[in-house]
């Protein structure tokens, strides 16, 4: 995330505003609701994962172990149960 300043992108009216509440200090602000992304969509962990568990469903599926699987993927076999 990169940071503007405020004078670059807002009416300077609107910056004395924002000033009243937060001089000098650091300010989020979100994107719309309908733009949001979803967690791992940009790094793509959400799909890596999805596939993963995939996987270890096929391989559960087929006859593995759940013990087995749960060591090969460095998870819980709890965790583990969740694939299923």
């Amino acid at each position: 995330m990169k940071y503007s300043n405020a004078y670059n992108v807002l009416p300077a009216d609107i910056v004395r505003i924002i000033q009243q509440y937060v001089n000098g200090e650091y300010l989020y602000i979100p994107r719309k609701e309908e733009e949001q992304k979803k967690w791992g969509e940009n790094s793509g962990s959400r799909d890596s994962l999805k596939r993963r568990n995939a996987e270890i469903y096929l391989k559960y599926k087929y006859g593995a172990v759940i013990l087995d699987l749960a060591q090969e993927y460095y998870l819980s076999d709890k965790s583990n149960k969740k694939n299923y």
